[in-house]
């Protein structure tokens, strides 16, 4: 806080506490009411703050592509799940088959299989491992792509998404 508001820029600041009285909450409704067409949203900071940020701005018609966010790290992930649909995905390059197992995620079963793919924060917020998806229809379970990008279905992050069809066919 201090380095905020001894800042350079400190005039531009303004700083809101959600546990504090009502004059220093921040007024999404006013804040986000008048999405200009050269305007950008950048978010980050905890989750709840981010999703009441960005629920309000889609509720008041900002457009997805100018909605820009990080997350500093995703929920803890799900212990393996055996119940977990096993699937395939095939490398579009080679033709490879690579089966993921119930208890893998798409990143492990190309490593174990000697495919190289970037990866860092394994959460899905990062997107260093986004993929393109050339067919088949991806189980989204990333923070890192919009709703928008999720339903195109033509990517997705193997570090922690899955498939809902029995084959996916990636561009590696």
């Amino acid at each position: 806080m201090e380095r905020i508001t001894g800042s350079p820029w400190a005039d531009s600041a303004r700083c809101h506490f959600d546990d504090a009285d009502q004059a220093q909450r921040i007024d999404l409704d006013a804040l986000l009411a008048d999405p200009q067409p050269d305007l950008h949203l950048y978010v980050c900071g905890p989750q709840g703050f981010m999703s009441a940020v960005l629920d309000k701005a889609r509720l008041l018609g900002w457009p997805s592509d100018r909605l820009h966010y990080e997350y500093f790290s995703a929920a803890p992930a799900p212990a393996a799940n055996h119940d977990e649909a096993s699937f395939d995905i095939r490398l579009a390059r080679s033709g490879r088959v690579v089966p993921v197992s119930a208890t893998q995620t798409v990143i492990q079963a190309l490593v174990a299989a000697g495919v190289d793919v970037p990866v860092s924060c394994e959460q899905g917020i990062c997107g260093t491992c986004l993929t393109r998806v050339l067919d088949g229809e991806p189980d989204h379970r990333d923070l890192f792509l919009s709703p928008d990008e999720q339903a195109r279905n033509d990517q997705f992050l193997p570090c922690c998404s899955r498939a809902k069809s029995r084959m996916l066919v990636l561009d590696l």
